[in-house]
């Protein structure tokens, strides 16, 4: 799969494509259900599927410090888009002067001029121009001009425990925010993750014999409720079971909130300065401060019984 950053790094003399756009934060069912039609409709007509995103985030440049919780980085994104068959990611620096172009000026700079698009997909509620002026029915209109067709692909509702909202990234990253992470994993089709960089903390896991990873999370990460969760830790191109806590630490009075996992039955793993993955399979309890250590080295203990029970039950996700 071809990456390309900005309008300058697309190939000269790329032809036809079929494109869709949006800012794909997650990944979630519903993306997928719109480049999985936009791959279907690119091998119909024989040429490449292409994804159209941006970084930053629109509404970091529309409306600055509204910059959302990020379900996943940029080149998360885009593993994941190369898994569905897309072949090729365009990221489009979004800067104020972009913000401004008109619905039109976007199609003729983008989709005509670069892309050379020859169908357009995408959702019911996309929006695109200076102010969201754009919407699918304006799209299909330049596209009678410039010569594409416009498919749009309606989302697919969530079952009874999403009170039927329609598959979004604000609903993940609610579902996150709250804890309810066998939620989120319902809407993105897989756990959520954070990632980053393995730091040095107080080292008091170690002491009270359940040594952790300090995860120093990437800027704007969605990352879950305080409180105690099973999932993975993928490290030296292993995943591992893993107990996590997310908060800031009440036993011994921390203020800052961090995300640490604790690789389940490893021993001797060495993972300062590595960039790790932790996946959220489900939640175990909220955080809390014990009378004494030896309280909390006990329900610590409990805590991984009930984290490998449930990463047994689960069975081991696909890697990725």
């Amino acid at each position: 799969m071809q990456r390309w950053r900005g309008l300058e790094d697309i190939p000269e003399g790329w032809g036809r494509s079929v494109v869709t756009i949006g800012s794909y934060d997650g990944v979630h069912r519903g993306h997928q259900l719109i480049i999985d039609r936009a791959v279907r409709r690119a091998r119909e007509l024989g040429v490449p599927a292409v994804v159209v995103t941006f970084d930053p985030h629109p509404s970091e440049v529309v409306r600055p410090g509204s910059h959302p919780p990020l379900l996943a980085p940029q080149h998360r994104r885009a593993e994941l888009m190369g898994e569905l068959g897309v072949d090729a990611v365009l990221v489009l620096p979004f800067t104020t002067g972009f913000s401004q172009l008109s619905p039109a000026d976007f199609v003729v700079k983008v989709l005509v001029d670069k892309l050379h698009a020859c169908s357009v997909v995408e959702g019911p509620n996309f929006r695109f121009g200076h102010k969201a002026a754009g919407d699918v029915t304006v799209l299909a209109e330049l596209g009678e001009t410039y010569d594409f067709d416009v498919l749009v692909v309606d989302l697919y509702e969530r079952g009874e425990a999403g009170g039927g909202e329609p598959f979004s990234s604000s609903l993940t990253r609610r579902l996150v925010a709250e804890g309810d992470v066998a939620g989120a994993a319902e809407v993105l089709g897989r756990p959520h993750r954070v990632e980053g960089v393995v730091v040095r903390g107080a080292q008091r896991g170690r002491e009270l014999g359940f040594p952790t990873a300090n995860v120093e999370t990437l800027p704007h990460t969605a990352v879950p409720a305080d409180g105690i969760y099973a999932g993975w830790l993928t490290a030296l191109g292993e995943r591992m079971p893993a107990a996590i806590s997310v908060g800031t630490n009440p036993q011994f009075d921390g203020t800052e909130r961090t995300v640490e996992a604790y690789a389940i039955d490893r021993v001797g793993l060495e993972l300062y300065g590595l960039h790790v993955c932790v996946d959220f399979l489900d939640y175990v309890r909220g955080q809390e401060r014990f009378e004494s250590l030896d309280a909390l080295r006990h329900r610590m203990g409990l805590d991984v019984d009930r984290c490998r029970e449930l990463l047994a039950r689960a069975g081991r996700p696909a890697a990725g």
